[in-house]
């Protein structure tokens, strides 16, 4: 008998065919990703007053009103704060989380795991509500603290994941090794553990930093008399002389989101 020696069908790499039209599909979710936002950076230099074509001319009117507009600097100023506060907060928490969870047995572990993911699930404005309610409950007035407690909850999970994919591929025997020297633990977080997550522990405060800066309806709630910046835009959104000023504050801060998080997955790529 002599084998039969199957035959390889080169070019057959793949799943197979369909009958769908998914080129066809991909451009049409292509443009409704970014057209909108092809046409903000556009209006953002236009001379027009309103948003409507044809476009009268290109100028930078519309910045130079921006970082002359004093409200708007200061709910600027505002999300800055905010969102360093929630920053710092939501990491902190995400890498105690992490650590109790990957290197602690206890009862609870996974239920503590659920409830830091939990805010991934919960819509913001229910989450706000229910924030809102209890500030008002326990009395404490509305202001950028409260804010960035919101904040931190909402930022928690990302932290969380972030630091969970780092720290699960770090061998305990480097803890172990550490403390059999004579290190305690808290040394031993500082001296091996710290330095070998530093750029993800930066990575998941950007990411939370972002979180923070650009969300909106958790702000709304929880604002009192200074707001931030997304909740000034929203606001202003009524009044139709402001919105070219309004479009190019949100192409500003499009760039400033986008370069953040090009850094933080330079630094978690680079970590990992």
């Amino acid at each position: 008998m002599t084998a039969v020696t199957p035959r390889i069908r080169r070019g057959a790499i793949g799943v197979g065919h369909t009958r769908l039209p998914l080129g066809p599909a991909y451009a049409l979710l292509l443009a409704l990703l970014y057209l909108p936002i092809v046409l903000l950076v556009v209006f953002s230099f236009s001379a027009n007053t309103s948003l409507s074509f044809p476009l009268k001319g290109f100028s930078l009117e519309w910045y130079g009103k921006a970082f002359g507009d004093a409200a708007m600097l200061a709910a600027a100023r505002n999300s800055l704060v905010v969102a360093t506060i929630a920053g710092t907060i939501a990491t902190s928490l995400g890498f105690a989380v992490s650590m109790a969870v990957l290197r602690f047995r206890f009862a609870g572990r996974r239920i503590l795991l659920a409830l830091a993911a939990a805010p991934l699930v919960v819509p913001f404005v229910a989450l706000g509500v229910a924030l809102f309610l209890l500030f008002n409950l326990i009395g404490v007035p509305r202001s950028l603290l409260t804010i960035a407690l919101g904040h931190s909850v909402v930022a928690l999970p990302y932290a969380t994941l972030i630091l969970l994919s780092r720290i699960i591929g770090l061998d305990p025997a480097l803890e172990d090794a550490a403390m059999d020297l004579g290190a305690s633990y808290p040394t031993t977080l500082r001296r091996v553990i710290l330095p070998l997550v530093g750029p993800s522990l930066m990575s998941a405060w950007l990411t939370s930093f972002i979180v923070s800066f650009d969300e909106v309806a958790l702000a709304n709630f929880l604002a009192g008399g200074d707001p931030t910046f997304p909740v000034f835009l929203y606001g202003q959104l009524r009044f139709a002389g402001r919105i070219p000023v309004l479009i190019a504050m949100a192409v500003l801060l499009m760039t400033g989101t986008i370069i953040l998080t090009l850094i933080a997955n330079r630094l978690r790529s680079r970590n990992s």
